[in-house]
């Protein structure tokens, strides 16, 4: 990881993280076993400053950029996956509000000031019906406007961290605009629940429960944006947030596999497994996707920071998201080749991680819709370039 660190600032913040590394680790599992949310992990990351680390200085925060962000959520991710996830979703949806500048600067001062108090925030913007924001369906949520407020109802699914998210960024159809609006709602406004549905076998501890919004009202000052798009439409770089977590899965799993090939002996060798040419060849597959996966995710990470390169960047974000995915699946399957059946064992944190990386195959964007765009926007420059003659 060492090439990733450029910066003095970097390493002061990764070892600040690596201070909770033993005690993270320690409650992985039974957050694992027992579908528990890791509120004393995030408290942790809130106390250290960590989750206004997206905030621009200008407004208190670190500055966070996006190439910082992935550095940090790789290396939180490799302790514990949920806890990862969970915060990362924060640390983007502040770092892409405050980039964009979504809202007018007296609320993003005020949320300013709530985020470095330890409000935590997260969208909600999948549902049931639609499914994914990033295939085009529009919100079944509504917003209706009502004198100096709006009305909002509906259901969100994939709340990811609802136990302890002070606000949610909620998309809603408004039908006299036509338009998605997305407002800021707190948690103790009337008619907002949280019901607990979460009940899978991947990232058990993220407690991503169903928001219900039952006529809750909201001032219209909490409309922070309208969109033609049902999930934002801009390129959003902060969203690497999503396929770092996962690399940090898969490197946990290929530390374990190197070091269980480094010593088990089993009696009819001489040494360890690690002298052997399968096993070899192994370790050397997951290196190279490792590394093949890194330098992608670190070098658009690093374009998107840079503001005369991210107006070029078009899909490369959903590259990134599918590469780094499917690569992190890949390694944690050959990790479990190399341990072999013991990896199975429900107390071996490879069949944690095995659960928990497929995960990030239903994060978006989905894997065929990033195909299926590559595909367009090819077609469509080639005919830009070369227009058919009449």
């Amino acid at each position: 990881m060492n090439l990733f660190v450029k910066t003095e600032r970097q390493t002061e913040w990764l070892q600040r993280l690596y201070e909770k590394e033993a005690t993270f680790k320690k409650s992985a599992a039974e957050i694992d076993e027992l579908s528990i949310f890791p509120k004393e992990n995030i408290q942790a990351l809130i106390d250290i400053g960590y989750t206004s680390g997206t905030l621009p200085t200008a407004y208190g925060g670190e500055g966070f950029t996006v190439y910082d962000m992935i550095l940090f959520q790789e290396t939180l991710a490799s302790f514990d996956a949920n806890t990862a996830l969970s915060i990362g979703w924060n640390l983007g949806v502040v770092g892409d509000l405050f980039e964009k500048k979504l809202w007018t600067d007296d609320n993003l001062k005020f949320f300013a000031r709530e985020v470095l108090n330890g409000a935590l925030v997260n969208r909600s913007v999948s549902e049931a019906q639609t499914g994914s924001p990033t295939r085009g369906g529009r919100p079944g949520t509504t917003a209706v406007k009502a004198d100096d407020c709006w009305l909002l109802s509906g259901r969100k699914i994939f709340t990811t961290a609802s136990p302890v998210l002070t606000y949610f960024l909620t998309s809603a159809w408004i039908e006299e605009q036509q338009r998605v609006g997305f407002f800021l709602l707190h948690k103790d406004l009337a008619g907002l629940t949280i019901e607990e549905t979460w009940d899978v076998i991947s990232m058990r501890g993220t407690a991503s429960h169903d928001l219900v919004l039952n006529n809750v009202k909201v001032d219209a000052s909490k409309l922070v944006e309208l969109s033609e798009a049902p999930s934002g439409g801009q390129t959003n770089g902060w969203h690497l947030h999503i396929p770092a977590c996962y690399l940090g899965i898969a490197q946990a799993a290929r530390d374990y596999a190197v070091h269980f090939a480094n010593h088990h002996t089993p009696n009819s060798l001489n040494g360890p497994i690690s002298q052997l040419p399968s096993i070899q060849q192994l370790i050397g597959e997951m290196e190279l996707a490792l590394t093949q996966a890194r330098h992608l995710l670190y070098s658009v990470a690093e374009a998107y920071d840079d503001n005369s390169r991210r107006c070029l960047l078009s899909n490369e974000i959903g590259v990134v998201k599918h590469t780094v995915t499917n690569s992190a699946v890949t390694i944690v399957d050959k990790a479990m080749r190399i341990v072999g059946a013991k990896s199975l064992q429900r107390s071996n944190p490879l069949q944690r991680h095995y659960r928990d990386v497929r995960a990030g195959l239903h994060n978006p964007p989905m894997d065929d819709m990033t195909i299926k765009k590559l595909a367009l926007s090819a077609i469509e420059q080639d005919q830009a370039n070369n227009p058919l003659q009449g």
